[in-house]
């Protein structure tokens, strides 16, 4: 077998999964008495030869979306041996595209990318996760029939379940096998590696053992969610509620500490010295995440919209709420320079005092 940048053994922990599969398969041959309903035996047959069909296969992955996020995933994938990771990079910026070169990226069309590859990560900011689920979509139309192939799409973007579900159903009937996943932590790097949630409709969990193998073998940490109800939109509902919960507490920490300046500076030093005596673990909170919110807010005032749609109700209203904070953050991080006296320097010199309460404590 050539050992070229695309083709792969099978990783391990996929073997293992193999060999269950069809030990399961061989009892309930010797032993039909104990099993279930007769097409459970096409089920486990079926499961069992497409993973071995797609695992098999030459893998070739595409990963759209050479953000931060996106081209450091790029480049653990190529540094641990998956070859050039195609992407499409059609109206990028002169930086970005700098940066996927750097990550081991090659540029592609999307009908390149359909005819070639056989995993597809899409890591876009959430507003953008349905267009490119389009493009994928009509790239593939596009491919003559006999040419279609068994193509794995993990959209790996901050949406809710609705969305989510709305944008598996783009491609029922085809040979694309969709799956649901969400991205928590920070980028990829020598020190940390995020956690990458995946769920699958039930006749698609084969894709999903493959997709697992596959991005664990060459450096992703990937978790499957099986078992009782999972399915499309589960992984997505994780993502709204840690969402949620951390960036739903950065907004309202930064919409405090902005009211409390727009009080007065005095109510602001007051707001500090509060938290120091009453909730010093809040400091560090705003410490470590106010700065690296304010170049993101403009994708997390969409991401709260999304949350605002996952919990529904007039729930919904408060993280309606932290996305105009979000949004009010964003134009004045684009607007604003330092020195201004605006909310950029407001949060930062908020962070700069806790820092040194903090170091006093």
């Amino acid at each position: 077998m050539p050992k070229d940048g695309h083709t792969r053994l099978l990783d391990d922990s996929v073997t293992i999964q193999f060999q269950f599969y069809s030990e399961i398969w061989r009892r309930k041959l010797l032993r039909p008495s104990e099993s279930a309903e007769p097409n459970e035996y096409f089920i486990f047959l079926r499961r069992t030869l497409l993973l071995t069909s797609l695992f098999m296969s030459s893998h070739i992955i595409a990963l759209l979306g050479p953000g931060a996020m996106g081209s450091a995933m790029a480049l653990r994938l190529f540094s641990s041996g998956a070859g050039p990771i195609m992407t499409n990079l059609d109206g990028r910026s002169e930086a970005a595209v700098k940066r996927a070169k750097a990550s081991g990226m090659i540029h592609a069309s999307y009908s390149e990318i359909i005819a070639k590859c056989t995993i597809i990560y899409s890591v876009v900011p959430p507003k953008e996760a349905g267009h490119v689920a389009e493009q994928i979509l009509n790239a593939y139309k596009e491919l003559a029939e006999v040419d279609r192939q068994d193509i794995i799409f993990a959209d790996c973007n901050a949406v809710n379940p609705d969305t989510i579900k709305q944008m598996a159903q783009l491609f029922t009937g085809t040979k694309i096998r969709f799956l649901d996943g969400v991205i928590i932590g920070f980028p990829p790097s020598d020190t940390n590696n995020p956690g990458i949630y995946v769920s699958a409709h039930s006749d698609d969990l084969s894709a999903l053992d493959v997709f697992t193998g596959i991005s664990t073998k060459f450096g992703l940490y990937v978790i499957p969610l099986k078992g009782e109800g999972a399915g499309i939109g589960d992984a997505s509902a994780l993502k709204m509620s840690h969402a949620a919960i951390v960036k739903g507490t950065i907004g309202i920490c930064a919409m405090s500490i902005l009211a409390a300046q727009a009080s007065s500076p005095a109510t602001a030093r007051g707001l500090l010295h509060a938290m120091s005596i009453s909730q010093p673990a809040f400091l560090d909170i705003i410490v470590r995440l106010i700065p690296q919110m304010i170049p993101k807010a403009y994708r997390m005032a969409f991401e709260m919209e999304e949350v605002s749609g996952f919990v529904g109700g007039e729930a919904s209203k408060t993280f309606e709420g932290i996305a105009k904070l979000f949004e009010r953050v964003a134009e004045a991080h684009t607007t604003e320079k330092r020195g201004d006296d605006g909310d950029v320097d407001a949060l930062l010199r908020f962070v700069d005092q806790s820092k040194k309460t903090l170091g006093s404590l």
